[in-house]
């Protein structure tokens, strides 16, 4: 998965229709914070950087922040 960090100089849905036809699988579009989360490949990935609106792309890496008192956080 892919977290993609949009501007606000357009529509967000303008921009992930733009993604979704150079290769994304959406699977969300968070409108109240700028970003888009999906699927894709690494190629796609690297293709979707230029993407007019785009302004950074990252993989979603899962958190863990562990139960309340835990010396580990991480």
């Amino acid at each position: 998965l892919w977290i993609i960090t949009v501007s606000s100089d357009q529509s967000i849905d303008d921009i992930a229709t733009c993604l979704s036809d150079e290769g994304l699988t959406i699977r969300e579009v968070l409108e109240d914070i700028g970003c888009i989360t999906g699927s894709a490949d690494n190629v796609t990935a690297e293709r979707l950087k230029k993407v007019e609106g785009v302004v950074d792309i990252a993989p979603d890496m899962p958190v863990d922040v562990g139960p309340p008192g835990a010396d580990q956080t991480w």
